[in-house]
């Protein structure tokens, strides 16, 4: 049995897979919002899993805001601050006395879609997450692709490509510089964006359903968010061709989206043709934690 940790800002999820990727256990904790109850509370869910599943664990994956940074061994980029600067991964090993494995949480997610998801059966997957922040990460042939500083993925934190005389600079990021793809694609930016132009402050799911009725200020406001995602994901595809793009998150939810989007790729592909699907996730937010379990393989399991 391999057990999958999704640690959140405010849950921690887990589940149990068996040998042949069977759900066994599946449970959800309120997350302590320091480092050293973290660290507890996987311990104790962990424990909790298996007493419910009913047979031993013998390894632990963990999807996690940011990274472990390869060169130091601590946790980075995650907002989650209180795990940042960390030895996280050793701490929480030793705590957990079984093997570990810790992955972005966005690379989690590409990876679950990537293996019985919205992506089953493509080589390269890009998995993005359109939710409080913006996440991505990579999938090749049913693995997650890290890279040499363990930050592959991060399309969150490049400039929008082509900008509009009236987006540029952007607005400051969280991470220091101006006009980050997330300032400008996710759940908060879409609703700021909506804000600034129409004075109205509503929620994402508030602008697609005055949308669906056919306020003309919604329509524009989703024309827009379309448009610059379609503009990040033409880099994305540019560089690594996937055949499927799975979208995650609160804002992978607007139905308009994936007709669009595909729409207005081939005017910013480099290609006489655009052969990569623009998909919504299977496994919604469960997504993942069944991919923090998926990076341990059966035949990997002692």
């Amino acid at each position: 049995m391999r057990v999958g940790i999704d640690l959140g800002g405010t849950k921690i999820e887990g589940i149990a897979l068996d040998r042949q990727g069977v759900e066994r256990a599946r449970r959800r904790i309120a997350s302590p919002r320091d480092y050293a109850g973290a660290i507890e509370a996987i311990r104790g869910l962990a424990g909790t899993l298996e007493a419910e599943a009913g047979s031993p664990v013998r390894a632990v994956g963990v999807g996690m805001p940011g990274s472990i940074s390869p060169q130091t061994g601590l946790a980075r980029n995650g907002n989650s601050t209180w795990l940042n600067g960390k030895p996280f991964a050793k701490e929480l090993q030793a705590a957990l006395g079984l093997p570990l494995r810790c992955e972005n949480d966005a690379n989690c997610f590409a990876l679950s879609e990537a293996t019985d998801g919205a992506g089953a059966g493509a080589q390269i997957v890009f998995g993005v997450i359109l939710g409080t922040g913006c996440g991505g990460g990579v999938s090749i042939d049913g693995r997650v692709l890290t890279g040499a500083a363990g930050v592959a993925g991060e399309w969150g934190h490049n400039p929008l490509p082509w900008p509009a005389p009236d987006e540029y600079p952007g607005p400051r990021c969280w991470c220091g510089k101006d006009g980050c793809i997330e300032q400008w694609i996710c759940g908060p930016a879409f609703a700021k964006d909506h804000e600034r132009v129409t004075g109205e402050r509503l929620t994402p799911r508030e602008i697609e359903a005055r949308a669906d009725a056919g306020d003309a200020a919604a329509i524009a406001s989703i024309d827009r968010l379309c448009d610059r995602i379609a503009r990040g994901l033409s880099a994305i595809i540019n560089v690594i061709d996937p055949q499927v793009i799975v979208l995650g998150g609160g804002v992978s939810n607007i139905a308009r989206l994936y007709e669009d989007i595909p729409a207005r790729l081939p005017r910013f592909v480099f290609s006489d043709h655009v052969a990569t699907k623009v998909v919504k996730n299977m496994h919604g937010d469960s997504s993942g934690v069944r991919g923090a379990a998926w990076l341990w393989r059966a035949d990997e399991i002692a």
